[in-house]
């Protein structure tokens, strides 16, 4: 898997991709607002519009426009009752659709609002709910078109509203100053509530997509090892079929009428003899398995391993260095497709690149097991270095600075973090000194190494 990227004239590894209004790119699953939910909280604003209404009026003894304001709840409620009969509860709304929708209810909330004192009315929060609910379900490009309609409506009501509700013989002072600081402070809440709302829903949204990917990725490696068990399978249904033409072969040797079908029955007779081996093999239990390179490898094979399928980059040399500490006997680690395809990756992304040389490391002692992937190239840049390995950190396309120019998908460095540290790794990326990027995993080594039993 590609890891991160660089681009501009001077780049640097993993250069951060600037937002540019969409869920990730438009890669990241998009939270989309269903007819059921909208219809929902449509009525629950509907209801405490009313209720309200009746505890000033019955209560009270507001006087206000009693009538026109019942009219404006009677023909949002109507609205809403079209929605949900028009369609299916479970059906997704377009993003269109979906904030004509809710600037319907900001035309509403606002119509309301006009004839109940505008700015003045403390219930001018209710702008908010409109929005914030636009920035959890919708790009945002119509977020901000949802916020810019009810700023407007907050100003204008700040300048144009009927007289707040009152009792009689009670004078209520509202300045115009009063106003425009409301309207304001509208504003600045309506701000502050839905780009807090919009950021933890495009975090759930990458966080969802990357644990997705990363499952994926998984469910690949779980299926590779369940091949064993195929092949034990396939093993003991040929063993029949393999001894009736071991014992045809001999017959045939035993009444060939020239030496050189002699020869071939004998050829025959030992292939056979062969396979029946091989599927001895697969067929023993693993506690009696004695394939070391399928079920255990020693610290410089596994480096082999990763390094080998990058060797023959042009202009770039990787090499493999395995240290111990003096006395202390090299472990044998258990073959775990996490470890190889998550430092696959980190030597894919160094190779990238690498001015002309990557480094990979593996040491050990008596309590731990590390490995360690260096460049020499410009290593990570410094305002995304700390993010390393979270969900969704990408890369802009085009990546002039790599040398195969390849787009990362903005994935490769989280899934092999989360490979590794379900492997009991701790994982850390840094810059080298003076330059390069350095990614390295340290295990203690009761958790990789195998037994002797």
């Amino acid at each position: 898997m590609a890891g991160l990227d660089r681009t501009d004239s001077a780049p640097t590894q993993g250069e951060a991709l600037p937002a540019n209004g969409e869920w990730g790119g438009g890669s990241a699953h998009r939270g989309r607002l269903r007819v059921r939910t909208l219809v929902t909280q449509r009525w629950l604003v509907l209801a405490g519009e009313a209720l309200l209404l009746l505890a000033a009026a019955l209560l009270l003894n507001f006087k206000a426009p009693y009538a026109l304001c019942f009219g404006v709840i009677g023909a949002g409620a109507w609205i809403n009752l079209l929605t949900g009969v028009a369609s299916p509860g479970q059906r997704t709304l377009g993003d269109l659709e979906a904030g004509g929708q809710l600037a319907v209810d900001l035309v509403q909330i606002s119509a309301l609002l006009f004839l109940t004192g505008g700015a003045g009315n403390p219930f001018m929060v209710l702008l908010i709910a409109p929005v914030t609910l636009g920035a959890a379900t919708l790009p945002l490009r119509h977020t901000l078109a949802l916020a810019a309609l009810a700023g407007l409506a907050a100003l204008s009501l700040a300048f144009f509203a009927l007289p707040l509700p009152r009792a009689d013989g009670v004078e209520i002072a509202v300045t115009p100053d009063y106003r425009v600081a409301a309207a304001i402070a509208t504003i600045a809440g309506l701000a502050l509530i839905a780009g807090y709302v919009r950021q933890a829903a495009v975090e759930a949204a990458r966080m969802a997509l990357a644990l997705d990917v990363a499952q994926t990725v998984l469910s690949r490696e779980q299926r590779l090892s369940a091949l064993g068990a195929l092949a034990a399978a396939a093993a003991h249904e040929l063993g029949t079929p393999l001894a009736t033409i071991a014992i045809v072969a001999k017959e045939l040797g035993r009444e060939a009428p020239t030496p050189a079908v002699k020869e071939d029955a004998e050829l025959l007779t030992a292939q056979a003899e062969r396979c029946r081996d091989i599927l001895r093999r697969l067929t023993e239990t693993p506690d009696k398995a004695s394939d070391e390179v399928h079920e255990r490898l020693s610290l410089r094979q596994l480096v082999q391993e990763v390094i080998e399928p990058h060797g023959g980059v042009k202009d770039v040399r990787v090499e493999a260095i395995v240290t111990g500490a003096p006395g202390t006997p090299a472990p044998d680690i258990r073959r775990m497709p996490e470890i190889t395809h998550a430092f696959s990756s980190f030597v894919e992304n160094a190779v990238d690149f690498a001015a002309a040389e990557v480094l990979v490391t593996a040491r050990f002692d008596a309590e731990t097991i590390s490995m360690e992937v260096r460049d020499d190239g410009p290593g990570f840049a410094p305002e995304i270095l700390a993010k390393l390995g979270e969900p969704y950190v990408t890369t802009r396309p085009g990546a002039e600075g790599s040398r195969t120019g390849h787009i990362g998908m903005g994935l490769g460095f989280f899934i092999s973090k989360t490979l590794l540290e379900r492997t009991g790794a701790v994982v850390a990326f840094q810059n080298g000194r003076p330059r390069g990027a350095v990614v390295s995993a340290r295990w203690p080594r009761s958790r990789i190494e195998v037994g002797e039993g």
